[in-house]
């Protein structure tokens, strides 16, 4: 360090780093004095007053945990709380799962779905052999491109949208998946893919699997809209159950912050399950043991609360009726307003087709607005969307979904002219 320079760490050595653009569009939102500005940035839902909404199921089970005599604030075990991931499991798996019947699995509780995906992005950086590419979305959501550079994995990516369509590009994802070396690692949405909101059909799902076991690739499925997508926890994580029940050892990522609304407590999951044989619980022993580890030296143990409060729903019949009721009411709004929107624009006559509002599904839809639209809108509108077109659709209600229909109609007629 030479006297004049107080630290060993130059603009040089730190570079300065870019804001976050999610978090920088939501300051620049909350700096907006307008009376008809509208948020469609942040993944969180939002009711039809435009405010959080805190399930009633989570304010019961709420209540139940403070009036427990019993509550603490011990740590938890370095693997979380024991009824929270083994109820978690089931969800994802299915409570008849014949991997759970097996006990080839092993689940620990995470920092959310962030800390899921970091989790199993750290044990397969160190532990799958031959140090594999792992295939993203093109695109995907923006994370996952950090969190696998930050353990030094390669990183690839599959084409997934089609501009022309504003739908799945099937055959691009095939032929990619085809082509990456045995053995890779393919990350794939559950359900209500982010940021595009378009997911496979059942039968593209069907041969999906196929490509992939001809290859021997790896599945890491990324899960944060369970329930959430399509108001039915069942459907929609079909794919990660066909998987499994065609034998592909895999790992999960699992997110209780938008099903739960529980954004804030962190609440998560990573689940592996292992292939069956002679040895798989003594494989899934040696797997669930130094997840363990890397789990102690980054975070010793999860946080409590929100594991006790999903958990607790999660293991009671009639709570459990409950969220699912809550759920249905989550997806139903954010569905009837892809179909105001839709329907507004279609009765403008604004150029294009706008079928995929309503084709696609869950959180987010790509609306397909080009970045130029999408700064003119927050310019003159002031309408806050992330520039590659995305909107989030929790931030429409029946109060302002005119007065973006609008704005959309106007932009799109100018950039025609």
């Amino acid at each position: 360090m030479s006297p004049s320079n107080s630290t060993s760490f130059s603009a040089e050595a730190v570079p300065q780093a870019p804001e976050d653009p999610l978090f920088g569009l939501m300051a620049a939102y909350r700096a907006d004095s307008d009376d008809n500005k509208v948020d469609l940035g942040i993944g969180a839902y939002r009711d039809n007053n435009a405010q959080p909404w805190v399930l009633p199921v989570v304010k019961k089970a709420d209540e139940i945990l403070r009036n427990d005599p019993a509550l603490n604030h011990e740590y938890l075990p370095i693997a979380g709380l024991a009824t929270f991931t083994s109820a978690a499991a089931k969800l994802i798996l299915g409570a008849d799962s014949p991997a759970l019947a097996e006990k080839r699995t092993c689940s620990l509780q995470t920092i959310s779905g962030t800390g899921a995906v970091h989790l199993g992005a750290l044990f397969l950086s160190k532990f799958y052999p031959g140090k594999p590419t792992i295939y993203f979305s093109n695109p995907t959501w923006a994370n996952h491109n950090q969190i696998f550079s930050n353990v030094h994995l390669p990183i690839a990516t599959y084409p997934y949208f089609s501009k022309e369509t504003k739908g799945l590009d099937f055959e691009g994802m095939k032929q990619a998946i085809a082509d990456a070396p045995e053995q890779s690692i393919i990350l794939l949405h559950a359900c209500a893919h982010n940021p595009t909101g378009v997911d496979p059909t059942q039968s593209q799902w069907k041969e999906i699997a196929t490509l992939m076991k001809q290859k021997s690739h790896f599945p890491f499925f990324d899960c944060a809209y369970q329930g959430f997508a399509s108001g039915d926890l069942v459907k929609d994580i079909w794919a990660v159950r066909y998987f499994v029940e065609q034998g592909f050892e895999l790992c999960v990522a699992q997110s209780f912050a938008k099903n739960f609304g529980l954004y804030g407590e962190r609440a998560g999951c990573f689940h592996f399950v292992t292939g069956s044989g002679t040895d798989s619980q003594a494989t899934i022993g040696r797997i669930a043991s130094q997840l363990a580890i890397l789990q102690r030296s980054e975070i010793s143990n999860p946080p409590a609360y929100g594991a006790r409060i999903a958990g607790l729903i999660m293991n009671d019949e009639a709570l459990f009726a409950e969220w699912e009721e809550n759920l249905r009411t989550m997806s139903g709004r954010i569905i009837s307003m892809r179909t105001a929107l839709r329907s507004k624009l279609e009765e403008l006559g604004t150029p294009g087709t706008w079928n995929h509002i309503t084709d696609q599904i869950g959180m987010f839809s790509f609306t397909g607005l080009s970045e130029k639209q999408v700064l003119k809108l927050r310019g003159v509108a002031h309408v806050y969307m992330t520039k590659n077109g995305r909107i989030s659709m929790a931030g429409l209600n029946t109060g302002n979904v005119e007065y973006f229909a609008k704005a959309v109609d106007k932009v799109v007629r100018e950039s025609a002219q």
